[in-house]
């Protein structure tokens, strides 16, 4: 995107908001918990994708493409495609998927061995054709070894949609937005799969899926059930920022008209203008949000974040401030005031904004530009040891080791002995990458 949500960052096609990953885990909490997969085992990471899509990887971490959330007409939908991805968490898929993958490589290889003997074999007889029969048992072996680890995916998918229907059974939600997914998916994938060998598919057909979900959906006891308002206010909120952010100006217009005087209308228009750097249109808007919700964080968080970026750093930090007291253990919002705090150029805001880029590198230790205002706060005060190390970890996190063993070294030269950032520095120092295989 152009523009990052409020305090959101892009690196490697993800997309960090506070506003959003908050509703997430909140869709997510009471599935998580029905499938019995541990609290905060599984992070959900957004994706700068406009395509309508999620997975999981082995990882344990889930992630949801800004399509599905822009495209989403309502919770119950997202909320549906976390279950489903819940299903393949509880099931265990993806370790079994690592495990039959290495069985059909195991397959595919004995294929090749025997075909190659068979080969062998025929060339020793001279035979024009004799090595034929080889080169059709490797070619046979290897198609087995494929049809049988999709089979086998294609279970797991089936597992996974009856998983997702039962948790949203026991958290009283609706699998209705789960089928309405299905079946767009369906609309969008059928010309594609037309002619395709069924059994070369790592999903069901789309047809039988959509006809199997429909049953068991339209069984369950709360299929009538709806969203609570609340959680679809937030909903539209949420497809509003992304598609002030995500989307070029005129589908902004388009879809959020000057005549929409809704809240998320609002805020999509006061995002827009950020982008195209209309900053005094931006920011009469954003006031005029703030005016219907003088609590909300959010909206005092994109505040700060327009003026931050345009030079008014004091100012930003009265309103990140008041953003961070709504969110205080929000490590994205503490990070921007602890930047903000910085950026004014006042010695006597140091010390508080190296506080708050300390706890939001606690909250969140990837993130690379808090350990670089670090450096540069610890370098204003003329404290050597902390800057280098800082800078160690911005290094380290960039996957420059180089200098990131170069700071450390600096950085264990000046730091009391025994210190947790002394320690840390050893770690860096000693750090080795794994062999390759």
């Amino acid at each position: 995107m152009s523009a990052l949500p409020a305090q959101a960052q892009a690196r490697s096609g993800v997309i960090r908001d506070a506003e959003i990953e908050a509703l997430l885990k909140d869709y997510a909490a009471p599935i998580f918990n029905a499938a019995g997969i541990a609290k905060g085992s599984i992070t959900i990471a957004l994706i700068d994708d406009r395509s309508f899509n999620a997975f999981v990887t082995t990882g344990r971490r889930m992630f949801v493409n800004i399509g599905a959330l822009m495209e989403a007409k309502t919770p119950n939908e997202i909320i549906g495609i976390i279950a489903h991805e819940a299903g393949h968490i509880a099931g265990g898929h993806l370790t079994l998927q690592r495990e039959r993958a290495g069985m059909a490589q195991m397959m595919a290889t004995a294929g090749v061995v025997l075909g190659a003997g068979a080969m062998v074999a025929g060339a020793g007889n001279r035979n024009m054709n004799a090595g034929n029969g080889g080169m059709g048992i490797m070619l046979g072996a290897q198609e087995l070894a494929v049809r049988s680890m999709l089979s086998y995916q294609r279970g797991e998918e089936q597992a996974a949609d009856r998983a997702a229907i039962k948790y949203l059974a026991a958290t009283k939600q609706s699998p209705k937005g789960l089928v309405d997914t299905f079946k767009r998916l369906s609309d969008d994938q059928m010309f594609k799969l037309d002619g395709v060998d069924p059994y070369l598919m790592s999903h069901p057909a789309p047809q039988d899926r959509i006809a199997s979900l429909e049953q068991l959906a339209t069984s369950s006891p709360v299929f009538a059930a709806k969203d609570p308002v609340s959680l679809v206010a937030r909903h539209e909120m949420m497809r509003a920022k992304l598609y002030g952010f995500a989307a070029k100006g005129e589908e902004v217009v388009r879809r959020y008209p000057i005549s929409d005087m809704s809240l998320p209308a609002r805020y999509a228009r006061a995002i827009m203008n950020y982008r195209y750097k209309k900053v005094s249109e931006a920011l009469a808007q954003i006031d005029d949000l703030l005016k219907n919700q003088p609590s909300n964080p959010y909206f005092w968080e994109l505040r700060g974040q327009v003026l931050l970026e345009f030079g008014q750093a004091r100012e930003a930090v009265s309103a990140l401030r008041r953003a961070s007291g709504g969110m205080p253990d929000s490590g994205l919002i503490r990070g921007l005031l602890g930047r903000a705090l910085v950026a004014t150029g006042d010695q006597t805001l140091l010390d508080e904004g190296i506080r708050e880029l300390t706890n939001a590198s606690q909250r969140e230790p990837n993130d690379i530009e808090n350990w670089r205002q670090l450096a540069i706060a610890y370098n204003k005060k003329d404290n050597i040891g902390m800057a280098e190390f800082s800078a160690a970890q911005e290094a380290l996190l960039m996957g420059d080791m180089r200098s990131a063993v170069n700071h450390a070294g600096k950085a264990k030269a000046r730091l009391p002995a025994g210190s947790p950032a002394a320690l840390k520095a050893d770690d860096i120092l000693n750090y080795r990458k794994p062999k390759s295989n």
